[in-house]
């Protein structure tokens, strides 16, 4: 068995359980790609069995913190068995899951999303797509399906050394997936779509505007990086459910006609008439300040732009781009307005985006309640070891 060690006082974050080595941690030693490698502190202590990753920052992943433990076939058998089964202790009101996130289920790099009856994985580190036949294997045992389509294309993948790989893994079927959320349909393409397919990890989100439509009746809404137009069929339904519909505003705006025809067929899946519905191939931010020159206003207004910082090298840029976009929509928004906001980039944690979207407040000459906190939805999961998968930031901000 190769090992890794230490440096010395570099084992404090494995200590903690905190899974990443990084290579300025260490003092010597190496493996090959995804091999399994011993990590040991400085004095020679056992620490952690991890994935070596030679091309990566992140040069190793634990996989176990027990001296004891074998890395094999049944040792990834009860990691994917435990994950399928964790997510029944959780509310989810959807045939479209995420079965497998990361580090969180203790397997680092593997993302699994559950569509129906089809399972959709990316394999994202060394130590994942050396063992990617023994998961896949694993994966639709704890399932009971056949069907594995893999989308390992992600930029990940480039940072530790490993090319782009689509197609089906196991099994074969259509790509094109209708799935239920809430009391809505929503449709998406496993190979083509955004991540796994679909951006499931704003399910809950979709459903409290739902709730908000619902409640306060929005006679104009504006989704920006509406992608397909989830949270539009959310508001939709809300407002259809509260009589609210007819006659009510909702623009979406995305700089991709392709997710914008998939947006208006969601409305028209669900049966809401498209009428009032406005989908606008256009840069957001152009788009916006337009709307400030116009006058136009909005009652509600959701900011779910894609990630502007993958790392803390990028926070500073992104923080400009963040602050920008709210500040517009801020503007856009009349006294008791509702605007939610969210990032994806895990490299601008909860507090410093709450501090952007006040620095946006401050310069567009707006106050605002934050209503309410939103993140991802349970099924991707935040461990007490690893916070640093809380990646999805969210704010409900309503205008004083």
């Amino acid at each position: 068995m190769k090992v890794l060690r230490l440096k010395p006082g570099k084992e404090r974050s494995l200590q903690r359980r905190h899974p990443w080595i990084f290579d300025a941690a260490i003092a010597k030693g190496g493996g090959d790609a995804g091999e399994t490698v011993r990590i040991e502190s400085h004095e020679g202590r056992f620490l952690a069995w991890a994935a070596c990753s030679p091309a990566s920052k992140i040069r190793a992943r634990a996989w176990s913190f027990d001296e004891g433990q074998r890395i094999d076939a049944a040792f990834f058998a009860a990691r994917c068995q435990a994950a399928v089964q964790a997510r029944g202790l959780f509310d989810i009101a959807s045939d479209g899951q995420r079965l497998v996130h990361g580090e969180a289920d203790g397997l680092p790099g593997l993302i699994v999303d559950r569509y129906g009856d089809t399972l959709v994985a990316q394999f994202l580190s060394a130590g994942v797509e050396r063992w990617k036949a023994v998961l896949a294997d694993a994966l639709l045992a704890a399932t009971g399906l056949t069907k594995l389509y893999e989308r390992s294309d992600a930029s990940g993948r480039g940072r530790e050394g490993l090319p782009a790989v689509t197609g089906w893994l196991r099994g074969q079927g259509p790509t094109e997936i209708t799935i239920q959320e809430h009391g809505w349909r929503l449709s998406l393409d496993v190979a083509t779509g955004h991540k796994t397919g679909f951006y499931l990890d704003q399910r809950d989100s979709r459903r409290r505007f739902s709730e908000l439509a619902r409640h306060r009746r929005f006679a104009r809404v504006l989704n920006c990086y509406c992608y397909t137009g989830g949270f539009t069929v959310a508001a939709a339904h809300g407002l259809a459910a509260a009589g609210a519909l007819e006659g009510a505003e909702l623009v979406s705006v995305d700089s991709s006609q392709p997710a914008l025809d998939r947006a208006r067929a969601h409305l028209a899946l669900n049966g809401f008439e498209a009428a009032n519905a406005q989908f606008l191939d256009a840069d957001v931010n152009q788009t916006l300040r337009r709307f400030i020159d116009e006058g136009r206003q909005f009652d509600a207004i959701v900011l779910d732009p894609p990630k502007f910082a993958p790392t803390v090298a990028h926070a500073d840029r992104a923080a400009r781009a963040y602050k920008d976009i709210n500040r517009l929509a801020l503007k856009l928004l009349p006294p008791g307005g509702v605007l939610l906001t969210f990032s994806c980039s895990g490299g601008i944690g909860a507090d410093l985006f709450h501090k952007i979207v006040a620095s946006a407040g401050i310069d567009a000459g707006v106050d605002g309640y934050i209503a309410e906190r939103l993140g991802a939805a349970p099924d991707h999961p935040m461990t007490i070891e690893f916070p640093e998968g809380e990646y999805l930031k969210g704010l409900v901000v309503v205008r004083k």
